[in-house]
């Protein structure tokens, strides 16, 4: 997973024109569009031209390896806004923070691996039963919890007056994940596995370090009224070369860890490899 992570963090340093700018608002907009044409639809055969159908990509009808991600969720208006709304905050919200190039890596690669398993089922159990439930839901949750992963405590009002912090959210999300598990029958309990493996590949680093006890403790040191720094003095050269601004990890300590500078972030401010894409931009 480490290995995973810091590759895809090296071909974003070293491509950072690659992915689609604004990916999440074209994915939407492309929503709402088949919303309307399959609302004015009454037989609902625009919606089975794009849904992922293993036996009709192998006939030719390769669109349907992309197309399954832009079929809205759900059958009324008002939650079809509301869901199209948040995922675009959230998506967006990703891009800013990990760049257009790794936020474009992260959906496609949640595409792809749910493709796969989406063959892998069809070809095993012949049936089309898989078809009409492989779709960007489970997908979409992901990225919320990659985002609550990123901004634990964003609140946002829960039934437009409720205020809550995402972190309680994501955890409603991921215990979601867990009953779909284990009340839906196979294959269709998997499918929320698989989308949280994409989140595990991109994240679980991340999240790892969070919640590890030299975290824990770095935090309440620097939560102490009375913190036991000792600053250098006038003129003194500092020990390192090289600071990164979230996890404070230095060049000193860690000599294999590569450090860059983010040029999006305002004045000099220097990450290692696992916050270089993965940070939130210094504004002042």
């Amino acid at each position: 997973m480490k290995f995973f992570t810091r590759a895809v963090d090296r071909f974003c340093y070293k491509h950072p024109r690659f992915g689609v700018q604004n990916l999440m608002l074209y994915i939407v907009i492309a929503n709402a569009v088949v919303y309307i044409f399959s609302a004015m639809d009454r037989t609902g055969s625009f919606i089975s031209y794009l849904r992922f159908a293993p036996s009709r990509i192998l006939a030719g009808e390769v669109w349907r390896l992309l197309t399954f991600v832009l079929i809205p969720e759900g059958g009324n208006p008002l939650f079809v806004a509301l869901f199209l709304y948040f995922y675009y905050f959230i998506g967006s919200n990703l891009e800013n923070t990990w760049g257009t190039a790794k936020f474009t890596i992260y959906y496609l690669t949640g595409m792809l691996i749910t493709v796969i398993y989406g063959f892998i089922v069809w070809l095993i159990t012949r049936s089309a039963l898989i078809s009409g439930y492989i779709t960007s839901h489970y997908l979409n949750l992901s990225m919320f919890l990659a985002f609550a992963t990123l901004y634990p405590d964003t609140q946002v009002l829960l039934f437009f007056f409720i205020p809550i912090k995402i972190k309680w959210l994501a955890l409603l999300d991921a215990f979601y994940f867990l009953l779909v598990f284990v009340i839906y029958p196979f294959p269709l309990n998997f499918l929320p596995i698989i989308a949280a493996l994409n989140y595990y590949l991109f994240c679980g680093g991340y999240l790892a370090g969070v919640l590890s006890p030299l975290k824990y403790h770095l935090r309440r040191y620097a939560k102490s009224p009375k913190p036991r720094t000792v600053k250098p003095k006038k003129g003194a050269q500092l020990p390192y070369s090289r600071k990164c601004s979230v996890c404070g990890r230095t060049d000193a300590d860690y000599p294999n860890l590569e450090f860059r500078y983010c040029s999006r972030c305002v004045g000099y401010h220097c990450f290692c490899e696992d916050h270089i894409n993965n940070h939130v931009h210094f504004k002042e």
